[in-house]
């Protein structure tokens, strides 16, 4: 038995298009987070939460005719020439407010999946722990106070790296009262030695780094740390921008070492212009 359908009509068309997207990760261990974290977005812009966690953005106004069937045609508008900086703030507190920064149109050439500049792939944003951050077995908890050289006021929005060599272990920014929590995993636990009682701990030498672009930071006086007086505005700075920009910014930088499972406080102090 055989059917032959010789006449067929579209009755609906439901299509879904999208400039962009991207996935808040823990900025420690990589995983998607399923905190339900709010999206600041200015107007014209319109982002929502996907049921895979993915926050997508299907329009924005300088993009208005553009769509994801888009192709390199002539008189297109360029890549990255519309970017769009939205804000992401954890309501738990667990982790620290930031800005991001999307440029759009993405590629939405099929061909070209694998590039990071590819509309099928997620802008993946790391999301620093704040101070009260909850900490996992054996990682080095590492507390920074970050802090003018000159004046001493506590300096919000730094951003802080700890590196092996030239090796990012881990990235952490200072909350309005200049602490910054930087938890970093992967390092060798204690060991035990074949002589009873006796231990070797493994440590390794790390590099700590704080850095600050004194546009955006903030800063508060020691006065008002000590009284729990924060400012009217609280930090909001784009992690991703400072690192691009850390070779100009002022910053101050020490040599320590790390243990699995062991604390460590560290105090820097940058000489701001």
């Amino acid at each position: 038995m055989s059917f032959v359908f010789e006449h067929s009509r579209e009755l609906e068309r439901v299509e879904r298009r999208v400039l962009g997207a991207m996935c808040c990760i823990d900025a420690t261990t990589g995983a998607p987070l399923g905190e339900p974290l709010r999206i600041g977005a200015p107007a014209g812009a319109r982002v929502q939460r996907n049921r895979s966690g993915l926050f997508v953005v299907h329009e924005w106004a300088p993009l208005v005719s553009h769509t994801s069937a888009f192709q390199r045609a002539p008189g297109a508008p360029a890549l990255g020439s519309a970017p769009l900086t939205l804000t992401v703030s954890d309501p738990s507190g667990q982790y620290l407010s930031r800005l991001v920064r999307l440029d759009l149109p993405r590629d939405a050439a099929s061909a070209n999946g694998e590039v990071p500049e590819s509309l099928f792939r997620p802008v993946m944003v790391p999301m620093y722990p704040s101070a009260a951050s909850r900490l996992g077995p054996n990682w080095a908890a590492l507390r920074l106070d970050v802090r003018d050289a000159v004046g001493g006021d506590a300096l919000g929005g730094a951003l802080v790296r700890v590196l092996s060599g030239s090796q990012v272990l881990a990235r952490g920014l200072s909350d309005w009262r200049g602490e910054a929590l930087v938890p970093v995993a992967g390092i060798p636990v204690t060991t035990w030695s074949a002589e009873p009682g006796d231990v070797i701990v493994s440590e390794i030498e790390v590099t700590v780094e704080a850095m600050a672009d004194p546009a955006s930071m903030a800063r508060t006086s020691q006065a008002d740390v000590a009284g729990g007086r924060a400012p009217l505005l609280l930090p909001l700075v784009d992690p991703a921008a400072i690192e691009t920009a850390r070779a100009g910014l002022p910053q101050a930088s020490t040599v320590v070492s790390l243990a699995a499972g062991r604390p460590l406080h560290v105090s820097l102090e940058i000489p701001l212009p």
